[in-house]
C-alpha cells in the first residue's frame, strides 16, 4: 500500500515510467543531469532494452557514465553529449518512453539550464519519435527565470495538440509553496 502518493511530479513520473516500460522497450532520458533517470529507465527496461540519455554538461556525462558503470548497464546505455532538440540525429527507432527533467544540473552551475527553445524543438522531436501509446514526461521547474518561460511556451504548446491523436495531462500542486514543478505528460493514442 502507497501512502501519500502525491507527494511530488518526480515519484508521479517514475510510477508512469513503471507503468509504461517492459523489459525491452527504448527509452530516452533527454535530460541525464546526474543520472538518476538514467539508472532508472535502465532498469525498466532490462539488457534487452535500450536507453539513449542526452545532456550538454561533461560533467552530468561523468556522473552518469559513473552511475551506470557501477550498475553494469553500458551495454544498452547510450551516453550522448548533445542537446535534447538533437535526439532525432541519434535514434533511429521508434521509443517507448521520453522523460524531460528540466531546469539545471543539481548541485552544479545553475546558470546553465534547459531553454524554452531548445526544451520545444526537443519535445516536438520526441512526439516524432514515440510509438503508439508512448508517453512523453516533462517535469518542469518553474521557479527561475528560464524555467517560468519554458512552463508558459509548453503550456502554449500543449494546449493545441490534436485529441485525436494525444491524450495531454497537466498536473500541479496548488498549495505546495516555493514553486513546486509541473508535471505534462503526453501519451500518443
Amino acid at each position: 500500500m502507497i501512502n501519500n502518493y502525491f507527494t511530488n511530479a518526480v515519484n508521479i513520473a517514475k510510477d508512469i515510467c513503471k507503468r509504461k516500460l517492459d523489459n525491452g522497450d527504448t527509452a530516452v532520458d533527454a535530460t541525464m543531469g546526474n543520472g538518476n533517470d538514467t539508472l532508472f529507465l535502465s532498469e525498466l527496461v532490462g539488457y534487452s532494452g535500450r536507453v539513449y540519455a542526452f545532456d550538454i554538461q561533461q560533467t552530468a556525462l561523468k556522473n552518469t557514465y559513473e552511475k551506470i558503470s557501477k550498475n553494469g548497464s553500458l551495454e544498452y546505455v547510450k551516453l550522448i553529449n548533445d542537446s535534447h532538440e538533437n535526439m532525432d540525429m541519434y535514434i533511429n527507432d521508434k521509443v517507448k518512453l521520453v522523460v524531460f527533467n528540466l531546469g539545471y544540473l543539481p548541485k552544479g552551475d545553475h546558470s546553465i539550464t534547459t531553454t524554452a527553445d531548445t526544451t520545444l524543438l526537443g519535445l516536438k522531436k520526441a512526439l516524432d519519435l514515440i510509438e503508439a501509446n508512448g508517453v512523453v514526461i516533462l517535469v518542469v521547474y518553474c521557479g527561475h527565470e528560464e524555467g517560468s518561460r519554458e512552463k508558459n511556451v509548453l503550456e502554449d504548446y500543449i494546449k493545441n495538440l490534436s485529441q485525436i491523436t494525444y491524450n495531454v495531462v497537466k498536473l500541479c500542486f496548488a498549495n505546495q509553496v516555493n514553486s513546486p514543478p509541473m508535471l505534462i505528460i503526453i501519451e500518443k493514442r
